[in-house]
Protein backbone atom coordinates (compact mmCIF):
# COMPACT_ATOMS: atom_id res chain seq x y z
CA UNK A 1 0.00 0.00 0.00
CA UNK A 2 2.80 2.37 1.00
CA UNK A 3 4.62 1.62 -2.25
CA UNK A 4 1.48 2.35 -4.29
CA UNK A 5 0.98 5.75 -2.52
CA UNK A 6 4.62 6.64 -3.08
CA UNK A 7 4.29 5.84 -6.80
CA UNK A 8 1.18 7.99 -7.11
CA UNK A 9 2.87 10.89 -5.35
CA UNK A 10 5.92 10.62 -7.62
CA UNK A 11 3.69 10.51 -10.72
CA UNK A 12 1.83 13.61 -9.57
CA UNK A 13 5.12 15.40 -8.95
CA UNK A 14 6.34 14.51 -12.45
CA UNK A 15 3.07 15.75 -13.99
CA UNK A 16 3.27 18.95 -11.96
CA UNK A 17 6.89 19.50 -12.97
CA UNK A 18 6.11 18.94 -16.67
CA UNK A 19 3.11 21.28 -16.42
CA UNK A 20 5.24 23.92 -14.72
CA UNK A 21 7.95 23.62 -17.35
CA UNK A 22 5.34 23.86 -20.10
CA UNK A 23 3.80 26.94 -18.57
CA UNK A 24 7.26 28.43 -18.07
CA UNK A 25 8.09 27.73 -21.71
CA UNK A 26 4.87 29.31 -22.88
CA UNK A 27 5.55 32.39 -20.76
CA UNK A 28 9.07 32.67 -22.17
CA UNK A 29 7.80 33.11 -25.72
CA UNK A 30 6.57 36.56 -26.62
CA UNK A 31 3.89 37.18 -29.19
CA UNK A 32 4.05 40.55 -30.90
CA UNK A 33 2.31 42.03 -33.90
CA UNK A 34 2.88 45.39 -35.53
CA UNK A 35 1.67 47.45 -38.42
CA UNK A 36 3.88 49.95 -40.18
CA UNK A 37 3.97 51.96 -43.39
CA UNK A 38 6.49 51.07 -46.05
CA UNK A 39 7.17 51.32 -49.75
CA UNK A 40 6.91 47.51 -49.93
CA UNK A 41 5.77 44.74 -47.57
CA UNK A 42 7.54 41.40 -47.03
CA UNK A 43 6.53 37.75 -47.27
CA UNK A 44 9.04 36.26 -44.80
CA UNK A 45 9.97 37.24 -41.23
CA UNK A 46 12.51 36.33 -38.57
CA UNK A 47 13.68 37.63 -35.21
CA UNK A 48 17.28 38.42 -34.32
CA UNK A 49 16.90 35.98 -31.41
CA UNK A 50 16.40 33.16 -33.92
CA UNK A 51 20.06 33.60 -34.82
CA UNK A 52 21.52 33.80 -31.33
CA UNK A 53 20.94 37.48 -30.65
CA UNK A 54 21.24 38.51 -26.99
CA UNK A 55 19.85 41.88 -25.95
CA UNK A 56 21.77 42.39 -22.71
CA UNK A 57 23.84 45.38 -23.83
CA UNK A 58 27.06 43.39 -23.34
CA UNK A 59 27.05 40.49 -25.79
CA UNK A 60 28.15 41.27 -29.35
CA UNK A 61 25.40 40.66 -31.91
CA UNK A 62 27.46 41.40 -35.01
CA UNK A 63 27.49 37.73 -36.00
CA UNK A 64 23.77 37.36 -35.22
CA UNK A 65 22.93 40.25 -37.57
CA UNK A 66 25.19 38.84 -40.29
CA UNK A 67 23.77 35.33 -39.97
CA UNK A 68 20.18 36.59 -39.94
CA UNK A 69 20.60 38.78 -43.01
CA UNK A 70 22.57 36.09 -44.87
CA UNK A 71 19.72 33.66 -44.22
CA UNK A 72 16.97 36.12 -45.19
CA UNK A 73 18.73 37.16 -48.39
CA UNK A 74 17.51 33.89 -49.98
CA UNK A 75 14.01 35.41 -50.04
CA UNK A 76 14.93 38.52 -52.02
CA UNK A 77 13.29 37.05 -55.12
CA UNK A 78 10.48 35.40 -53.17
CA UNK A 79 8.51 38.27 -51.66
CA UNK A 80 11.35 39.73 -49.62
CA UNK A 81 12.01 39.46 -45.89
CA UNK A 82 11.98 41.42 -42.65
CA UNK A 83 14.21 41.10 -39.59
CA UNK A 84 12.65 41.99 -36.25
CA UNK A 85 14.80 43.40 -33.43
CA UNK A 86 12.92 42.88 -30.13
CA UNK A 87 13.04 45.03 -27.00
CA UNK A 88 16.50 45.00 -25.47
CA UNK A 89 19.95 46.51 -25.86
CA UNK A 90 21.69 44.95 -28.84
CA UNK A 91 25.43 45.64 -28.97
CA UNK A 92 26.78 45.34 -32.51
CA UNK A 93 29.49 46.36 -34.90
CA UNK A 94 28.95 47.20 -38.55
CA UNK A 95 26.66 44.95 -40.58
CA UNK A 96 25.38 45.00 -44.17
CA UNK A 97 21.84 44.76 -45.50
CA UNK A 98 20.39 42.88 -48.46
CA UNK A 99 17.83 43.74 -51.16
CA UNK A 100 14.03 43.50 -50.75
CA UNK A 101 14.58 43.67 -47.01
CA UNK A 102 13.17 45.46 -43.96
CA UNK A 103 14.98 45.98 -40.65
CA UNK A 104 12.33 46.68 -37.99
CA UNK A 105 13.18 47.90 -34.47
CA UNK A 106 10.74 47.40 -31.58
CA UNK A 107 9.94 50.64 -29.73
CA UNK A 108 12.08 49.45 -26.79
CA UNK A 109 14.91 48.12 -28.94
CA UNK A 110 18.26 49.91 -28.78
CA UNK A 111 21.09 49.13 -31.17
CA UNK A 112 24.34 49.99 -29.37
CA UNK A 113 27.35 50.64 -31.59
CA UNK A 114 30.32 48.54 -30.51
CA UNK A 115 33.47 50.22 -29.25
CA UNK A 116 35.60 47.28 -30.34
CA UNK A 117 37.54 48.57 -33.36
CA UNK A 118 37.78 45.02 -34.72
CA UNK A 119 34.04 45.12 -35.43
CA UNK A 120 34.39 48.03 -37.88
CA UNK A 121 35.75 47.01 -41.31
CA UNK A 122 37.79 49.63 -43.18
CA UNK A 123 36.61 50.68 -46.64
CA UNK A 124 38.13 52.67 -49.46
CA UNK A 125 37.36 56.41 -49.63
CA UNK A 126 34.30 57.43 -51.60
CA UNK A 127 35.34 57.92 -55.27
CA UNK A 128 33.79 61.42 -55.41
CA UNK A 129 35.85 62.48 -52.37
CA UNK A 130 39.23 60.89 -53.08
CA UNK A 131 40.06 60.62 -49.40
CA UNK A 132 38.41 60.27 -46.02
CA UNK A 133 36.94 63.30 -44.31
CA UNK A 134 38.89 62.79 -41.07
CA UNK A 135 42.07 61.30 -42.54
CA UNK A 136 43.62 60.77 -45.95
CA UNK A 137 43.24 57.00 -45.74
CA UNK A 138 40.00 55.01 -45.90
CA UNK A 139 36.97 55.04 -43.66
CA UNK A 140 35.25 52.74 -41.21
CA UNK A 141 32.12 51.06 -42.53
CA UNK A 142 28.89 52.54 -41.17
CA UNK A 143 26.98 50.80 -38.42
CA UNK A 144 24.16 49.91 -40.84
CA UNK A 145 25.57 49.67 -44.35
CA UNK A 146 24.39 48.64 -47.80
CA UNK A 147 25.66 48.90 -51.35
CA UNK A 148 24.20 47.96 -54.74
CA UNK A 149 20.81 47.26 -53.20
CA UNK A 150 17.22 47.78 -54.23
CA UNK A 151 14.12 48.08 -52.07
CA UNK A 152 15.44 48.45 -48.51
CA UNK A 153 13.53 49.74 -45.47
CA UNK A 154 15.04 50.61 -42.08
CA UNK A 155 12.18 51.44 -39.71
CA UNK A 156 10.50 50.76 -36.40
CA UNK A 157 8.11 52.03 -33.81
CA UNK A 158 10.60 54.75 -32.89
CA UNK A 159 13.27 52.25 -31.90
CA UNK A 160 16.72 53.65 -31.12
CA UNK A 161 20.15 53.45 -32.71
CA UNK A 162 22.82 54.71 -30.30
CA UNK A 163 26.23 55.32 -31.85
CA UNK A 164 27.94 55.76 -28.45
CA UNK A 165 29.87 58.51 -30.17
CA UNK A 166 31.85 59.89 -27.23
CA UNK A 167 34.44 57.14 -27.75
CA UNK A 168 34.96 58.27 -31.35
CA UNK A 169 34.79 62.01 -30.64
CA UNK A 170 37.55 61.73 -28.02
CA UNK A 171 39.83 59.75 -30.33
CA UNK A 172 39.11 62.19 -33.16
CA UNK A 173 40.04 65.21 -31.02
CA UNK A 174 43.21 63.45 -29.84
CA UNK A 175 44.22 62.66 -33.43
CA UNK A 176 44.27 58.93 -32.75
CA UNK A 177 42.13 57.79 -35.70
CA UNK A 178 43.83 56.48 -38.85
CA UNK A 179 40.52 56.36 -40.72
CA UNK A 180 37.35 58.42 -41.02
CA UNK A 181 34.75 57.77 -38.32
CA UNK A 182 31.75 55.61 -39.21
CA UNK A 183 28.25 56.95 -39.86
CA UNK A 184 25.15 55.40 -38.34
CA UNK A 185 23.41 54.59 -41.64
CA UNK A 186 24.95 54.66 -45.11
CA UNK A 187 23.36 53.28 -48.26
CA UNK A 188 25.27 53.62 -51.53
CA UNK A 189 24.71 52.77 -55.22
CA UNK A 190 21.14 51.77 -54.35
CA UNK A 191 17.52 52.63 -55.09
CA UNK A 192 14.10 52.56 -53.41
CA UNK A 193 15.32 53.27 -49.88
CA UNK A 194 13.18 54.11 -46.84
CA UNK A 195 14.56 55.22 -43.46
CA UNK A 196 11.74 56.08 -41.07
CA UNK A 197 10.38 56.25 -37.53
CA UNK A 198 13.64 55.88 -35.63
CA UNK A 199 15.63 57.77 -33.00
CA UNK A 200 19.33 58.18 -33.72
CA UNK A 201 21.62 59.16 -30.84
CA UNK A 202 25.27 60.15 -30.55
CA UNK A 203 26.55 59.21 -33.97
CA UNK A 204 30.35 58.99 -34.28
CA UNK A 205 30.03 61.35 -37.28
CA UNK A 206 27.25 61.86 -39.86
CA UNK A 207 23.94 60.19 -39.00
CA UNK A 208 22.19 59.33 -42.29
CA UNK A 209 24.17 59.26 -45.55
CA UNK A 210 22.48 58.08 -48.75
CA UNK A 211 25.09 58.37 -51.49
CA UNK A 212 25.09 57.58 -55.26
CA UNK A 213 21.46 56.49 -54.84
CA UNK A 214 17.95 57.39 -55.97
CA UNK A 215 14.30 57.16 -54.89
CA UNK A 216 14.89 57.76 -51.19
CA UNK A 217 12.43 58.51 -48.37
CA UNK A 218 13.67 59.73 -44.97
CA UNK A 219 10.68 60.30 -42.72
CA UNK A 220 9.90 60.69 -39.02
CA UNK A 221 13.50 60.58 -37.82
CA UNK A 222 14.66 62.09 -34.52
CA UNK A 223 18.40 62.80 -34.36
CA UNK A 224 20.09 63.94 -31.16
CA UNK A 225 23.76 64.61 -30.47
CA UNK A 226 25.55 67.13 -28.21
CA UNK A 227 25.72 70.54 -29.88
CA UNK A 228 29.52 70.48 -29.52
CA UNK A 229 29.99 66.99 -31.00
CA UNK A 230 32.22 67.04 -34.12
CA UNK A 231 30.67 66.57 -37.58
CA UNK A 232 27.44 64.98 -36.36
CA UNK A 233 25.48 66.14 -39.40
CA UNK A 234 21.87 64.97 -39.40
CA UNK A 235 20.89 63.88 -42.92
CA UNK A 236 23.32 64.20 -45.85
CA UNK A 237 21.94 63.32 -49.29
CA UNK A 238 25.05 63.01 -51.43
CA UNK A 239 24.97 62.59 -55.23
CA UNK A 240 21.37 61.39 -54.94
CA UNK A 241 18.29 61.83 -57.14
CA UNK A 242 14.62 61.94 -56.14
CA UNK A 243 14.87 62.21 -52.35
CA UNK A 244 12.27 63.27 -49.78
CA UNK A 245 13.13 64.28 -46.21
CA UNK A 246 10.14 65.12 -44.05
CA UNK A 247 8.89 65.32 -40.46
CA UNK A 248 12.35 65.13 -38.88
CA UNK A 249 13.61 66.68 -35.63
CA UNK A 250 17.36 67.22 -35.33
CA UNK A 251 19.68 68.52 -32.61
CA UNK A 252 23.31 68.21 -33.68
CA UNK A 253 26.83 69.55 -33.60
CA UNK A 254 26.82 70.27 -37.33
CA UNK A 255 24.40 70.97 -40.19
CA UNK A 256 20.97 69.44 -39.69
CA UNK A 257 20.68 68.70 -43.41
CA UNK A 258 23.77 68.97 -45.62
CA UNK A 259 23.34 68.49 -49.35
CA UNK A 260 26.50 67.24 -51.07
CA UNK A 261 27.89 65.86 -54.35
CA UNK A 262 31.64 65.30 -54.14
CA UNK A 263 34.83 67.19 -53.36
CA UNK A 264 36.97 69.24 -55.75
CA UNK A 265 38.59 67.36 -58.68
CA UNK A 266 37.21 64.02 -57.45
CA UNK A 267 33.63 65.25 -57.44
CA UNK A 268 34.07 66.94 -60.81
CA UNK A 269 35.43 63.71 -62.34
CA UNK A 270 32.73 61.53 -60.77
CA UNK A 271 30.09 63.96 -62.01
CA UNK A 272 27.00 62.79 -60.12
CA UNK A 273 24.78 65.66 -58.89
CA UNK A 274 22.21 65.77 -56.14
CA UNK A 275 18.89 66.78 -57.67
CA UNK A 276 15.15 66.49 -57.12
CA UNK A 277 15.35 66.90 -53.35
CA UNK A 278 12.42 68.00 -51.20
CA UNK A 279 12.69 68.84 -47.48
CA UNK A 280 9.51 69.41 -45.47
CA UNK A 281 8.60 70.02 -41.85
CA UNK A 282 12.13 69.93 -40.52
CA UNK A 283 12.91 71.24 -37.03
CA UNK A 284 16.57 72.02 -36.35
CA UNK A 285 18.65 73.09 -33.35
CA UNK A 286 22.34 73.56 -34.13
CA UNK A 287 23.99 76.63 -32.56
CA UNK A 288 27.23 76.28 -34.54
CA UNK A 289 25.95 75.24 -37.97
CA UNK A 290 23.18 75.50 -40.54
CA UNK A 291 19.62 74.31 -40.71
CA UNK A 292 20.12 73.45 -44.39
CA UNK A 293 23.58 73.60 -45.96
CA UNK A 294 24.34 73.25 -49.64
CA UNK A 295 27.96 72.09 -49.88
CA UNK A 296 30.72 72.59 -49.26
CA UNK A 297 31.36 69.36 -51.16
CA UNK A 298 29.21 70.25 -54.19
CA UNK A 299 31.58 69.60 -57.09
CA UNK A 300 29.21 67.19 -58.84
CA UNK A 301 26.44 69.79 -58.77
CA UNK A 302 23.31 70.48 -56.71
CA UNK A 303 20.03 71.45 -58.37
CA UNK A 304 16.27 71.47 -57.87
CA UNK A 305 16.18 71.54 -54.07
CA UNK A 306 12.86 72.51 -52.46
CA UNK A 307 12.44 73.18 -48.75
CA UNK A 308 9.23 74.27 -47.06
CA UNK A 309 7.75 74.57 -43.58
CA UNK A 310 11.11 74.63 -41.82
CA UNK A 311 11.69 75.63 -38.18
CA UNK A 312 15.11 76.64 -36.85
CA UNK A 313 15.76 77.40 -33.17
CA UNK A 314 19.04 78.68 -31.74
CA UNK A 315 20.88 77.79 -34.94
CA UNK A 316 23.81 79.57 -36.55
CA UNK A 317 22.21 80.05 -39.98
CA UNK A 318 18.96 79.28 -41.75
CA UNK A 319 20.20 78.41 -45.24
CA UNK A 320 23.90 78.33 -46.06
CA UNK A 321 25.66 77.84 -49.38
CA UNK A 322 29.29 76.77 -48.95
CA UNK A 323 31.74 76.66 -51.85
CA UNK A 324 35.18 77.86 -52.99
CA UNK A 325 37.53 78.30 -55.91
CA UNK A 326 38.50 74.80 -57.01
CA UNK A 327 35.12 73.25 -56.26
CA UNK A 328 33.69 73.65 -59.76
CA UNK A 329 30.18 72.24 -60.03
CA UNK A 330 27.06 74.28 -59.38
CA UNK A 331 24.29 75.10 -56.93
CA UNK A 332 21.22 76.20 -58.87
CA UNK A 333 17.43 76.20 -58.78
CA UNK A 334 17.10 76.29 -55.00
CA UNK A 335 13.69 77.11 -53.50
CA UNK A 336 12.91 77.71 -49.81
CA UNK A 337 9.60 78.99 -48.41
CA UNK A 338 7.70 79.21 -45.13
CA UNK A 339 10.67 79.14 -42.80
CA UNK A 340 10.43 80.26 -39.16
CA UNK A 341 13.59 81.07 -37.21
CA UNK A 342 14.23 81.96 -33.56
CA UNK A 343 17.59 83.17 -32.19
CA UNK A 344 19.92 83.01 -35.16
CA UNK A 345 23.35 84.38 -36.00
CA UNK A 346 22.51 84.70 -39.70
CA UNK A 347 19.33 84.02 -41.65
CA UNK A 348 21.08 83.80 -45.04
CA UNK A 349 24.73 82.92 -45.47
CA UNK A 350 26.61 82.30 -48.71
CA UNK A 351 30.33 81.59 -48.56
CA UNK A 352 32.55 81.64 -51.65
CA UNK A 353 35.82 81.15 -49.76
CA UNK A 354 35.07 78.05 -47.71
CA UNK A 355 38.44 76.41 -48.46
CA UNK A 356 39.00 72.92 -47.00
CA UNK A 357 40.31 71.12 -50.10
CA UNK A 358 40.74 67.38 -50.56
CA UNK A 359 44.38 67.89 -51.53
CA UNK A 360 46.63 70.34 -53.39
CA UNK A 361 45.66 69.00 -56.81
CA UNK A 362 42.41 70.92 -57.16
CA UNK A 363 42.01 73.08 -60.25
CA UNK A 364 42.17 76.80 -59.34
CA UNK A 365 40.27 77.56 -62.54
CA UNK A 366 37.32 75.38 -61.50
CA UNK A 367 34.84 78.05 -60.42
CA UNK A 368 31.41 77.09 -59.05
CA UNK A 369 28.17 78.35 -60.61
CA UNK A 370 25.74 79.65 -57.98
CA UNK A 371 22.49 80.70 -59.64
CA UNK A 372 18.75 80.76 -59.15
CA UNK A 373 18.53 80.94 -55.34
CA UNK A 374 14.97 81.67 -54.17
CA UNK A 375 13.84 82.47 -50.61
CA UNK A 376 10.32 83.61 -49.70
CA UNK A 377 7.72 83.83 -46.93
CA UNK A 378 10.04 83.77 -43.92
CA UNK A 379 9.97 85.17 -40.39
CA UNK A 380 12.88 85.37 -37.96
CA UNK A 381 13.42 86.96 -34.56
CA UNK A 382 16.36 87.64 -32.23
CA UNK A 383 18.80 87.63 -35.16
CA UNK A 384 22.36 88.93 -34.91
CA UNK A 385 22.75 89.64 -38.63
CA UNK A 386 20.25 89.29 -41.47
CA UNK A 387 22.63 88.06 -44.14
CA UNK A 388 26.25 87.52 -45.04
CA UNK A 389 26.47 86.96 -48.79
CA UNK A 390 29.97 86.58 -50.20
CA UNK A 391 30.45 85.50 -53.82
CA UNK A 392 33.74 85.01 -55.64
CA UNK A 393 35.60 87.81 -57.39
CA UNK A 394 34.95 87.42 -61.11
CA UNK A 395 32.39 84.71 -60.39
CA UNK A 396 29.40 86.43 -58.74
CA UNK A 397 26.48 84.47 -57.31
CA UNK A 398 23.55 85.29 -59.60
CA UNK A 399 19.75 85.40 -59.68
CA UNK A 400 19.25 85.64 -55.94
CA UNK A 401 15.60 86.32 -55.15
CA UNK A 402 14.31 87.09 -51.63
CA UNK A 403 10.68 88.13 -51.03
CA UNK A 404 8.25 88.56 -48.14
CA UNK A 405 10.85 88.11 -45.40
CA UNK A 406 10.71 89.81 -42.00
CA UNK A 407 13.79 89.61 -39.78
CA UNK A 408 13.64 90.90 -36.21
CA UNK A 409 17.09 91.86 -34.99
CA UNK A 410 18.46 91.03 -31.56
CA UNK A 411 19.15 93.81 -29.03
CA UNK A 412 22.89 93.42 -29.65
CA UNK A 413 22.66 92.89 -33.40
CA UNK A 414 25.33 94.04 -35.83
CA UNK A 415 24.99 97.68 -36.85
CA UNK A 416 25.01 96.71 -40.55
CA UNK A 417 22.46 93.86 -40.93
CA UNK A 418 23.45 92.91 -44.50
CA UNK A 419 26.92 92.42 -45.99
CA UNK A 420 27.06 91.63 -49.70
CA UNK A 421 29.95 91.17 -52.13
CA UNK A 422 30.01 89.65 -55.61
CA UNK A 423 26.30 88.86 -55.77
CA UNK A 424 23.42 89.80 -58.07
CA UNK A 425 19.67 89.63 -57.53
CA UNK A 426 16.52 91.31 -56.27
CA UNK A 427 14.25 91.57 -53.24
CA UNK A 428 10.66 92.54 -52.47
CA UNK A 429 9.04 93.10 -49.11
CA UNK A 430 12.18 92.35 -47.09
CA UNK A 431 12.96 93.90 -43.70
CA UNK A 432 15.43 95.19 -42.65
CA UNK A 433 16.33 96.83 -45.93
CA UNK A 434 18.74 94.64 -47.95
CA UNK A 435 22.07 95.71 -49.40
CA UNK A 436 22.28 97.72 -52.62
CA UNK A 437 23.25 94.61 -54.63
CA UNK A 438 19.76 93.23 -53.91
CA UNK A 439 17.54 96.17 -54.81
CA UNK A 440 13.91 96.23 -53.71
CA UNK A 441 11.59 95.81 -56.70
CA UNK A 442 8.52 97.08 -54.88
CA UNK A 443 5.43 95.38 -53.39
CA UNK A 444 4.16 94.16 -56.75
CA UNK A 445 7.08 91.67 -56.79
CA UNK A 446 6.35 90.22 -53.35
CA UNK A 447 5.11 86.97 -54.89
CA UNK A 448 8.34 86.55 -56.82
CA UNK A 449 10.86 83.82 -56.04
CA UNK A 450 8.49 81.19 -57.38
CA UNK A 451 8.32 77.74 -55.85
CA UNK A 452 7.80 74.92 -58.40
CA UNK A 453 4.16 73.74 -58.36
CA UNK A 454 4.79 70.23 -59.64
CA UNK A 455 5.80 67.30 -57.44
CA UNK A 456 8.99 65.33 -57.78
CA UNK A 457 8.49 61.59 -58.43
CA UNK A 458 9.09 60.45 -54.82
CA UNK A 459 6.07 62.53 -53.77
CA UNK A 460 3.85 60.27 -55.86
CA UNK A 461 4.89 57.06 -54.06
CA UNK A 462 2.04 55.60 -51.98
CA UNK A 463 3.12 53.78 -48.82
CA UNK A 464 1.54 50.42 -48.00
CA UNK A 465 0.34 49.22 -44.60
CA UNK A 466 2.53 46.24 -43.71
CA UNK A 467 2.22 43.80 -40.81
CA UNK A 468 4.74 41.94 -38.73
CA UNK A 469 3.68 39.10 -36.43
CA UNK A 470 6.41 37.51 -34.33
CA UNK A 471 6.72 34.75 -31.75
CA UNK A 472 10.15 34.87 -30.16
CA UNK A 473 12.06 34.09 -26.98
Amino acid sequence: METRVTSVVLALLVVAFISFRGAESRKARILDSFEYSAINCRAHSASLTDFGGVGDGKTSNTKAFKDAIDHLSQFSSDGGSQLFVPAGKWLTGSFSLTSHFTLYLHKDAVLLASQDMQEWPVMKPLPSYGRGRDAAAGRYSSLIFGTNLTDVTITGNNGTIDGQGAFWWQNFHKGKLKYTRPYLIEIMFSDTIQISNLTLLNSPSWNVHPVYSRDILVQGITIIAPITSPNTDGINPDSCTNTKIEDCYIISGDDCVAVKSGWDEYGIAFGMPTKQLVIRRLTCISPYSATIALGSEMSGGIEDVRAEDITAIHTESGVRIKTAVGRGGYVKDIYVKRMTMHTMKWVFWMTGNYGSHADKNYDPNALPLIQGINYRDMVADNVTMAARLEGIAGDPFKEICISNVTIGLAPKAKKVPWTCTEIEGMTSGVSPQPCDLLPDQGPEKITSCDFPPENIPIDLVQLKTCSLGMSYM
